[in-house]
This record gives C-alpha cells, sequence and structure tokens, in this order.
C-alpha cells in the first residue's frame, strides 16, 4: 500500500512510516551480528577479527550501493508527491537500467581491488586468508545487495515502509539457519557465513520483487518506460552520484581508521569489532529516521510543500535524539554483555578495550542522530553537494585523529576518531540546512 506523506500530522506519520524500517534495519544487524557472534563462537577470535576487518570494505561497495538506490529512490518519491504516475514509472525504468549497470560495474571493481586494499590496511597475516576469503564471497553477491536494495527504497518511495520488513524478516531467519548449519555441521569456517549472507539476501530480493510486482500496479513497467531519458538519468545521477560518493568517502575514512587499528594487533581488532557490532545495533534509529525524512521530504518538496517540511523536520529531531539518549544508557548498561557475546572465550583485554571504544561514542550518539537527520533532509531536498562536502569533512577528521594521535592517545584515539568526525559533519550541515530552508520559504 502507497502512503501519502503530504497530508496529516508529521510526526505522526514520520514516526510510523520509520518503525518499519526501524525493525527491519534491526533484524539486518541481527543477521549480521549473527555472522560474526557464530563466527567468535565457533571458530574463534581470530576469524572474529578477519570479518571484523573486512567491515569497511563491505561498506565500501555496499554503502555506495545503498546511496545510489536511496539517490533514486529520492527522484521517485518527488514524482510521487507531485502525483505524476507516468513520470513516475519512467524514473523506475530508468532506475532499473542504472541499477544493472553500477552491479556490473561494483562487482568487477570489487573482485580486482579486494587484495591490494586489504594489504594497504595492515591487515594481519595471521588474518588475512580469511579475511580475503569472507569478503570476496561477499561481493561476488553483489547482485542480490542491488535488488533487494531497489526495491526496498523505490517502495520506501511510494511511502511503504512494511514490505521491505517483512521480507528482510525472513532472510534474517534464513541467514541464522545457514550461518549455523554452514559453520557448525559442515565446518565451513568465514566462508560460510559469507554464503550464509548472499544466499539470504537474494531469496529476500527476489521475494520483494515477486510482491512489488503483483500488488502495486503503479509499479507495472511497460517496455516504452525502458526508452532512454536523457533527462531522468542526469536527474537520478546528480542526486544519487553524491550520496554514493558520501557513504564511499565515509567507508574510506573507515579504511583508513581500521588501517591504523590493524596496527595495534589482532586483540585490539577483536575488541573494536565487536564494539562496532553493537554500536551499529543500538544506532539503527539514527539512520531509520534519516531514511525516513528524506521521503517525507521528497514528497512533500514534491507536492510544494516547503513548511511542512520543517516542521517535520523539527519533530523528527526531538524523537530522534530521545531515541539516541536511550541508545547512550543501554550501552554503558549492558555494553560489557554484549560484548562478550561475540568470544569463544572471555577475554579480559578485549572486553576492556571494547568498552572503552563503547563509552566514548555513547556520549556523543545526539551528534550522529542530528548528522543523519540534516544529511537526509538536505538530500531529500535534492541538495547534495553539502552533505557530500560534509562526508569529506567527516573523512578529513577521522583520518587526522586516528593518524596524528595514536603516539599520544595510543588506543584512545582510535575510539575517538568516529566522534569527532560526527560532530564536525554535524556543524558543516546545519547551517547551509537553515539557509535552504530560508531560500525555499521565500
Amino acid at each position: 500500500m502507497t502512503k501519502d506523506m503530504t497530508q496529516g500530522n508529521p510526526a505522526k506519520i514520520i514516526f510510523l512510516f520509520a518503525m518499519p524500517i526501524l525493525l527491519g534495519n534491526i533484524f539486518q544487524q541481527f543477521y549480521n551480528m549473527a555472522d560474526t557472534i557464530i563466527v567468535g563462537k565457533f571458530v574463534g577470535n581470530h576469524a572474529l577479527a578477519a570479518v571484523g576487518s573486512t567491515g569497511c570494505l563491505n561498506f565500501l561497495i555496499l554503502g555506495f550501493l545503498f546511496g545510489i538506490t536511496s539517490g533514486f529512490g529520492v527522484v521517485i518519491a518527488q514524482y510521487f508527491g507531485a502525483k505524476d504516475e507516468e513520470g513516475l514509472k519512467h524514473a523506475v525504468a530508468s532506475s532499473i537500467t542504472l541499477c544493472i549497470i553500477f552491479t556490473v560495474l561494483l562487482t568487477s571493481l570489487s573482485i580486482i581491488l579486494t587484495k591490494p586494499l586489504l594489504h594497504l590496511m595492515n591487515t594481519p597475516d595471521l588474518i588475512m586468508n580469511d579475511a580475503y576469503t569472507y569478503i570476496i564471497i561477499i561481493y561476488a553477491g553483489i547482485c542480490f545487495s542491488m535488488i533487494y536494495n531497489m526495491i526496498s527504497c523505490i517502495l520506501r518511495a511510494l511511502g511503504d515502509s512494511k514490505t521491505p520488513l517483512y521480507f528482510l524478516i525472513i532472510s534474517s531467519a534464513l541467514n541464522i539457519i545457514l550461518d549455523l548449519l554452514f559453520i557448525i555441521l559442515f565446518s565451513m569456517g568465514v566462508a560460510g557465513a559469507a554464503l550464509a549472507t548472499i544466499i539470504s539476501q537474494g531469496i529476500s530480493g527476489l521475494l520483494c520483487y515477486l510482491y512489488a510486482r503483483k500488488k502495486f500496479p503503479i509499479l507495472r513497467l511497460e517496455r516504452h518506460h525502458f526508452t532512454h531519458n536523457s533527462y531522468l538519468c542526469k536527474k537520478h545521477l546528480s542526486i544519487a552520484l553524491p550520496m554514493a560518493f558520501q557513504f564511499s568517502i565515509t567507508a574510506i575514512g573507515t579504511i583508513i581508521l581500521q588501517g591504523a587499528l590493524n596496527l595495534f594487533g589482532p586483540v585490539k581488532i577483536a575488541a573494536f569489532t565487536a564494539a562496532t557490532k553493537v554500536e551499529q545495533l543500538v544506532t539503527q534509529p539514527a539512520g531509520t529516521f534519516g531514511v525516513a525524512i528524506a521521503t517525507y521530504v521528497g514528497q512533500n518538496l514534491g507536492a510544494g510543500r516547503i513548511e511542512r517540511i520543517k516542521k517535520g523536520v523539527r519533530e523528527t529531531i526531538l524523537i530522534s535524539l530521545a531515541f539516541s539518549v536511550f541508545a547512550s544508557i543501554i550501552v554503558l548498561l549492558f555494553g560489557r554483555t554484549f560484548t562478550s557475546m561475540f568470544l569463544k572465550e572471555y577475554d579480559v583485554e578485549i572486553i576492556k578495550s571494547s568498552m572503552q571504544y563503547l563509552k566514548l561514542i555513547a556520549i556523543c550518539f545526539p551528534f550522529l542522530h542530528l548528522l543523519f537527520i540534516y544529511r537526509n533532509a538536505l538530500q531529500g531536498m535534492g541538495k547534495s553537494f553539502v552533505p557530500l562536502m560534509a562526508g569529506v569533512s567527516e573523512l578529513v577528521l577521522r583520518t587526522l585523529v586516528a593518524f596524528l594521535l595514536p603516539s599520544f592517545l595510543g588506543y584512545t584515539a582510535i575510539c575517538l576518531a568516529s566522534p569527532i568526525a560526527w560532530i564536525g559533519a554535524t556543524l558543516t550541515l546545519y547551517p547551509f540546512y537553515a539557509l535552504t530552508m530560508r531560500k525555499l520559504l521565500k
């Protein structure tokens, strides 16, 4: 069912739209965590470090993919908000064509560059083979991620955030079953974890496609909708590429951070891996409300309801900040329990280093939530350049902290890199958001 977000109470509409996305993101994190927990428990701490060390490479490619599909979704949301059904169908068809092209390019480049990047990141020899095996299998399944993310973004652009959730729940359950089967029964190690991930994503994407084709008449395309439209392609890419590069720039920052972390050895890598998995779980509301506000802003911009955009962003900030405080409390109270779940054997040094990271980032969660709101609001307006520059500021700050401060602060510098980057990016985005709203209101 489609949902018009240009009418009704903004806070209620955004909250109800965001909740299925949040549940879906949490389930996605659960099956990502299932990989890590099962690998850590049944293969060992070095395998845990290997899987964790590839997280930034995973984000580099799949983050770019998510940025591309999210950008296409913004254009589709604008056509939906403007009640232009024929324009919407052409926009969907153009996005599908572009997705096929990007899938081929991303798969080819990622497979070619994996080995050099692992060496560039100072990946320890003890975990090199496992790290390469895991990430190369994940990259081989990029097409499955593209299918699911593209269909999900199209449905969310139409105001439907529930359908992707249902199939993601199925995918999460299947991923855990396959993890247990491949790792415990078949003793496939990290390769089993990677295979479980791409198989479950593929099934989720296929089911989502079949359901959308059957239940959403507005998405039933004909051959003439796929006729090359240079205007739509340019419009898609003008929004999607900056969003994708913003994700990739953030990923490059995490690669640089991982390279600095790798110099501290497998124990610190394992600790950082466990801690960041906890962080990713409790900070899901930040990204969720970002996705919700992008769709909301896109639809209302298409409908010309500018004052409504301002009100919706303001109310979403208040809701999101409440979630950030709750996340901080959860991490401070239960972080030690969560991180120990990833370890085959309780390791005091790993737990201590994990908690050091979690305590430092927890106090900065509000900045992360504000960052997502302002960035996605601007992207929903089609203003992608400044969010891209905010990503550059994140990259610069994360790099400077990761490589200049360890000689003075040691591992603490690694823990401070992300919070400082969040604060810098948020301070970059807010003035431009305020200026853009002022111009639109006039």
